[in-house]
Formats: C-alpha cells, sequence, structure tokens
C-alpha cells in the first residue's frame, strides 16, 4: 500500500466529525480517533512499516507515551527489533515505582513514539521526564501532525517526524 493509499484508509478508519474538545482545550470540528486505527493489526502495521523507515540510525529505544504512543511504540519494536520503553503520565506509586517501564533508558538514545501531535503537551513532559532519567532525546515520531511543530522542536531541542500531516490525511479523502 502506498502512502497516499494508507492515507485514505486511516482517515477512513479513524475520522470522526462532531465537536471535540482536545487535550490542548481546543475545540475541533474533527477529530482522529487514534484507537480506531491502532486496534486494527493490519492498519497498525502497514503505519508501522511506514514509521520505520523515519527512525534515526543509533537509536536504542523507542519509547511510547502511555496511552497512543503504546501500541505503535510496540509495532515499531516487533518489526525493528529495537526494544521499547512504556512512559507513564506520572510513576507508579506501587511495585516498581518506575515512570519508564520496559527498556532501560539511562544513557541511551531514544526515540519518542506518539499517535497524535497537536501542541505537543503530553510529548513535551515525556522528553522532560525521560531526560530526567538520563536519556538522551532528539526524535519524535507521530503518526499524525495536526499542528505546527517548528516552535515546539526549537523549545524542546528535538526533530518531530510525522508520517502524515493533517493536510495530507484531509486530500486523502478527496
Amino acid at each position: 500500500m502506498d502512502k497516499t493509499q494508507l492515507a485514505r484508509k486511516i482517515y477512513q478508519t479513524a475520522h470522526l466529525t462532531g465537536t471535540f474538545t482536545l487535550r490542548s482545550g481546543k475545540v475541533s470540528n474533527e477529530y482522529f480517533d487514534k484507537f480506531l486505527f491502532e486496534a486494527d493489526p493490519a492498519l497498525l502495521s502497514d503505519i508501522a512499516e511506514l514509521m520505520v523507515l523515519s527512525i534515526p540510525a543509533g537509536t536504542e529505544v523507542l519509547a511510547g507515551l502511555e496511552m497512543g504512543g503504546l501500541p505503535m511504540a510496540t509495532a515499531l519494536s516487533l518489526k525493528t527489533g529495537i526494544h521499547a520503553a512504556f512512559v507513564r503520565k506520572k510513576a507508579k506509586e506501587y511495585g516498581t515505582c518506575k515512570l519508564a517501564e520496559g527498556a532501560a533508558v539511562q544513557g541511551r538514545r531514544v526515540c519518542i513514539v506518539e499517535d497524535v501531535f497537536t501542541t505537543g503537551g503530553a510529548i513535551a513532559d515525556g522528553i522532560r521526564e525521560l531526560r530526567k532519567l538520563g536519556a538522551v532525546v532528539e526524535t519524535v515520531l507521530c503518526v499524525i501532525r495536526r499542528g505546527d511543530a517548528s516552535a515546539f522542536e526549537v523549545e524542546h531541542q528535538v526533530t518531530l517526524i510525522p508520517a502524515f500531516t493533517m493536510e495530507e490525511l484531509l486530500a486523502s479523502a478527496t
């Protein structure tokens, strides 16, 4: 499946219309329900095949952010053999009490994996926390970029690489 066909399939599977409040607090009349494309094994595999091409050389850990980044990080890990870490929004207060579960991140080149970028709030939190743990974070991969990421990239000193922009998904519907 080529990129345009994949964009169309994501759009058909996950595009919803109505009134939706985004994490940022903004209200949108359209929404891409990430769980609809992440729950479809064939579609998730196809998305991961495309995203594998964007993983920087030397990446040692794929860090999926809770909750939407977890399936993507797992799918990418399965396709590449790169170990995954699963990053919580806050460290759990029982068991291991870790913020990042799975692969160790300290001193390692970590590529963050997320589903949708709008303003980057959750990603910024993940970058900050992973760096506190000693991870080297320079790249963020996402499936869909909804907004401009240039200020985010400068502020957090990362490169954001989307598989698709919102414009590409919308264009695929026509």
